[in-house]
């Protein structure tokens, strides 16, 4: 029962992560803006597209370890991912105009990858299938 509320709580976070990745491409501006830096792209925006694809990848890689009942692949990815939001909130905080309101999101991530990484991996194997 455990593993299955971990495994919702993880895939809610994937499907989070398509959705703000997905932002880069469709609003990009604005997808910079909650990520918490201030970015004058003069309408080039590819490093927003670079930014965009590799949260839509994580969040897809993600779903997937779920949807295929892979706990420990999703374990390991969770826990080896907390470096991307913490290298995120580190860039975030490099910024004087930013304060720890701006990072927030980013170390609300890293707790989620931390913890369920860890969980995931310590968690019993079920039997059945979602």
């Amino acid at each position: 029962m455990r593993t299955t509320i971990f495994y919702v709580i993880t895939f809610l976070l994937g499907l989070g992560m398509i959705f703000l990745g997905s932002r880069f491409f469709w609003s990009p501006e604005v997808a910079t803006a909650g990520y918490g830096i201030h970015y004058n792209a003069q309408g080039d925006y590819s490093f927003h597209y670079i930014k965009g694809i590799r949260d839509i990848f994580s969040g897809l890689i993600i779903c997937v370890f779920v949807l295929l009942n892979e706990r420990r692949a999703l374990g390991v990815t969770l826990l080896a991912g907390t470096m991307i939001p913490l290298t995120d909130m580190l860039i975030v905080l490099s910024k004087s105009y930013n304060s720890l309101l701006q990072a927030v999101p980013h170390i609300i991530a890293i707790a989620i990858c931390a913890v369920f990484g860890i969980l995931l991996l310590a968690a019993k194997p079920q039997s059945e299938k979602l």
